[in-house]
């Protein structure tokens, strides 16, 4: 008996192209995520640096033809912009809408606005704020 060794010839299995595949895949799907993390970066980048004005609602009192909400603006110094409210009925019916324009300097606004409505609500929202 014979102790030669057996080896396979080179290059007849793929070891070494399999490598470089999985090496290509590993670099190809590195790249493509520090592409996706940057697009949802400047995204959100530009999702918060554009939103210059903003609101929340206070409170809110119902009367059988109006709805009068407090709201708390918040905006850069000299953006103008409008606020949506809208109000609904017990049944989930939309009774009321209306934009409210927030042109004053102050970065800061609160007021109470008052919203017309068709019936009764039993609620008030604000929809959004944007600036013009």
């Amino acid at each position: 008996m014979s102790t030669s060794s057996t080896r396979l010839p080179e290059g007849r299995y793929g070891r070494s192209s399999d490598q470089r595949a999985d090496r290509t895949l590993k670099v190809v799907g590195a790249v493509l995520s520090v592409l996706l993390l940057g697009l949802i970066g400047w995204f959100g980048y530009y999702y918060v640096a554009q939103n210059e004005i903003s609101a929340e609602v206070i409170g809110f009192d119902v009367s059988d033809d109006a709805v009068k909400v407090h709201l708390e603006v918040h905006k850069d110094a000299g953006v103008d912009g409008y606020c949506t409210v809208r109000s609904q009925a017990e049944n989930g019916a939309e009774v009321g809408r209306a934009d409210f324009r927030f042109d004053k300097d102050a970065t800061r606004v609160d007021e109470v606005v008052t919203l017309r409505t068709t019936s009764r609500a039993t609620s008030a929202e604000l929809v959004g704020c944007h600036a013009e």
